[in-house]
């Protein structure tokens, strides 16, 4: 059994990205995995003000919000599962400033296994590559790391349009697949 968490960035709960993260929840839990999902839009999360408090207090950073909780549930898991919606290319805000607070203890991050989840409205293959990049960015930085999944949601912008799509049985077997 593998303790996993999925961040799911999707400012609107119930989205497309959040809907496939329930379905690979559901996977991974039929696997029996220990499985937590955090909607980030529900916690309060500042950005990265680069002043590297943090590098001289032991990973404490100077901002006291959710991301403490946050970073430490990241460094217990075995399994990440990273979700957001594509804007603009890249991932939306909600993600990004996840991504950076990791700065804080990010030498801390050994051997995790990591999940991508993304959807866009649009179809073309290369819609998806400069989020794929930030996640596979963030996963390059901690020693160990293994790309283990990629959900890529084509064709998708109203809100549970993914209900109808194959993409959501995909995301079941990902986290089924995860032993």
């Amino acid at each position: 059994m593998k303790k996993v968490l999925i961040l799911s960035g999707s400012p609107r709960k119930c989205g497309n990205s959040d809907l496939l993260c329930d379905e690979f929840i559901r996977g991974a839990t039929d696997a029996e995995n220990n499985v937590e999902k955090i909607w980030i839009p529900a916690k309060k999360i500042g950005y990265c003000r680069a002043c590297y408090y943090c590098k001289h207090h032991n990973g404490e950073c100077c901002i006291k919000d959710d991301m403490a909780e946050v970073l430490q549930k990241m460094l217990a898991a075995d399994v990440l599962v990273l979700a957001s919606p594509v804007y603009f290319y890249s991932v939306d805000a909600q993600m990004k400033a996840v991504i950076d607070r990791t700065v804080a203890r990010w030498l801390e991050f050994k051997d995790k296994e990591f999940y991508y989840i993304m959807t866009a409205a649009e179809d073309e293959e290369h819609t998806m590559d400069c989020t794929l990049e930030c996640f596979r960015g963030l996963a390059a930085c901690f020693e160990g790391s293994k790309e283990m999944g990629v959900i890529r949601g084509k064709g998708v912008y109203d809100k549970g349009e993914i209900r109808d799509t194959p993409y959501m049985n995909q995301a079941y077997e990902m986290g089924k697949s995860i032993k």
